[in-house]
């Protein structure tokens, strides 16, 4: 019996999911020892702004894996995320003191009965600007 959603119960527009996802210095520490990425971009003020962002900017690998984690909640099951895309559009700048907060739509993008698999368009924003672009990914469900 499976607990995750029924193909034949969705249609192209549907909202599936929603979340918000706060991200401060202190997750991107820890994000940088578990990837290995130390780009002081991410943690140091002035060298990202002597680079000419707007101050310490999250991993786009963060927000990409951030935003997926709803897809993969909703599914039930990592594995039934069988392709992920998106573009990168714009940086998450992340305050300090504070965070920033990460919002995520995932909606019914495409119903494809034969192959079993629904693609979920994801929209990601932080402060009603788009940080992810064309972020898609297909589901297998059972």
């Amino acid at each position: 019996m499976s607990t995750g959603p029924a193909l034949a119960d969705l249609a192209v527009g549907q909202e599936v999911a929603r979340r918000t996802v706060a991200v401060d210095r202190a997750r991107l520490v820890r994000y940088a020892g578990a990837s290995g990425d130390f780009n002081p971009i991410h943690w140091n003020e002035r060298v990202a702004t002597s680079v000419g962002l707007p101050g310490v900017i999250a991993h786009g690998m963060w927000t990409m894996g951030a935003a997926v984690a709803v897809v993969v909640d909703w599914a039930g099951d990592p594995g039934a995320v069988v392709d992920y895309q998106t573009r990168f559009t714009r940086p998450v700048p992340v305050p300090d003191p504070g965070a920033a907060e990460v919002e995520v739509v995932a909606a019914v993008g495409a119903l494809d009965p034969e192959a079993g698999t629904v693609r979920v368009d994801l929209t990601v924003t932080v402060e009603g600007a788009r940080v992810l672009g064309k972020a898609q990914a297909v589901v297998r469900l059972a």
